[in-house]
């Protein structure tokens, strides 16, 4: 499994980034998928994944700023981060794996390269 992470860039506060996150084959149904955060001197944490089934995990500290989607017919998922924060800067990585992966104290077997985000104040 191969993921292709783009989409990165700087903001200004209060705006908008969409990232996505291409798979190399039809895995989005098999897999969970989501995305990771690791900012300066910080440890890595999940901001958001999505299931196989379609249900949804978000991080409390996006929840309703950011929303995940994913297009089957592309392998591609997205991250769309709307009323971005100064801290939401970090390098952000997706991931794919089980389900139980993505469980505190475990980590995903695949991973994108990672995209930097950097959000001005």
């Amino acid at each position: 499994v191969q993921l292709q992470a783009s989409g990165g860039g700087l903001v200004q506060a209060g705006g908008s980034l969409r990232l996505s996150c291409a798979a190399s084959g039809s895995i989005l149904r098999l897999y969970t998928m989501g995305w990771y955060r690791q900012a300066p001197g910080k440890q890595r944490e999940l901001v958001a994944a999505i299931h196989g089934g379609g249900s949804f995990n978000y991080a409390d500290s996006v929840k309703g700023r950011f929303t995940l989607s994913r297009d089957n017919a592309k392998n591609t998922v997205y991250l769309q981060m709307n009323s971005l924060k100064p801290e939401d800067t970090a390098v952000y990585y997706c991931a794919a794996g089980s389900l139980e992966s993505f469980r505190p104290g475990r980590l995903p077997n695949y991973w994108g390269q990672g995209t930097q985000v950097t959000v001005s104040s």
